[in-house]
């Protein structure tokens, strides 16, 4: 037997990535009469058959999975934001940090269009929003800045897939399948186009499937970018904002949920401009959703 990756199911075949090429694979009885359950990205057992036909023997126990979308074993994810048009959605960037955070997936932001952002028209707003995503490498997050158009940082980025399964996410129109053709020509995927007049993409990816791309495998990930937050008790969330740890244990009251609270160390650093404002913002914001969430439950 030999180890692969599953990179998708499709009418009851399965296709696994070992050795440097894709096989075929149907399942063993014994999967078909427990059910069970098959999700891009598992590590599997396959037995080679004629040509590239297998069958799968066994699958390994999952470090990771997600449900939206579904997909297992993820090592990383690329959120990718353009630079402008359309302009970063921070609060979307911080609800997927939080998401993929969760389920101990190391995110990498990725600023893309940046030849855009050299035009001499550029408008304010797109530079203030280009600069406020400076300030995430500052909390330790991966930040790269790359082109489509003229290759810039396309390099960067094929170093971070080498051996890794990584999953794409963001906003339409940023620009994702646009990024997996210029890191490989070869999968040819469907662009979608940003619409002039309302300033957002057009979904262009329907359904979720690992691609060898480069030296890695890669899933452009529909509905990965939905607004919801993991389930967390209202006392988590402030470990998903690194910029709090520095003040952990300032505030008058250890139970201090850093919002409404008195003599809070968090708030006194946001006045001070050391914690960044509209992050913090955020964080009242998702605080909020997490005490609707608990009482809901």
């Amino acid at each position: 037997m030999i180890s692969g990756i599953l990179l998708k199911g499709y009418s009851g075949f399965y296709y696994v990535y070992a050795e440097d090429r894709v096989w075929e694979c149907s399942l063993r009885g014994r999967f078909r009469i427990r059910d069970q359950e098959f999700l891009p990205g598992d590590r599997v057992q396959i037995l080679p058959g004629t040509g590239i036909k297998a069958t799968i023997e066994k699958v390994e126990e999952r470090q990771n999975s997600l449900v939206r979308p579904t997909i297992a074993n993820v090592d990383q994810a690329f959120l990718v934001f353009a630079c402008v048009s359309p302009q970063p959605d921070l609060n979307l960037l911080d609800r997927l940090l939080i998401q993929v955070t969760e389920v101990k997936i190391k995110p990498i932001i990725i600023l893309n269009k940046m030849d855009q952002a050299e035009k001499p028209n550029i408008e304010d707003q797109d530079m203030f929003a280009l600069s406020r995503l400076d300030f995430y490498q500052n909390l330790g997050y991966d930040l790269l800045k790359v082109s489509t158009r003229t290759g810039q940082g396309l390099d960067e980025v094929r170093k971070h897939l080498k051996n890794k399964i990584t999953v794409l996410a963001g906003p339409s129109g940023v620009g994702k399948s646009s990024l997996l053709n210029a890191l490989d020509p070869a999968l040819e995927l469907k662009t979608g186009e940003v619409s002039r007049k309302l300033k957002r993409g057009r979904h262009t990816t329907r359904h979720v499937e690992l691609m060898v791309c480069g030296e890695g495998l890669l899933a452009d990930t529909p509905g990965f970018s939905s607004l919801y937050l993991p389930k967390m008790n209202r006392e988590e969330l402030a470990v998903f904002f690194p910029e709090f740890a520095d003040y952990e244990g300032g505030c008058r009251f250890t139970s201090c949920l850093h919002h409404k609270e008195p003599d809070c160390a968090i708030k006194t650093a946001v006045e001070a401009g050391h914690i960044e404002r509209l992050r913090y913002e955020h964080y009242c914001l998702f605080l909020e959703e997490v005490i609707a969430a608990e009482r809901r439950y």
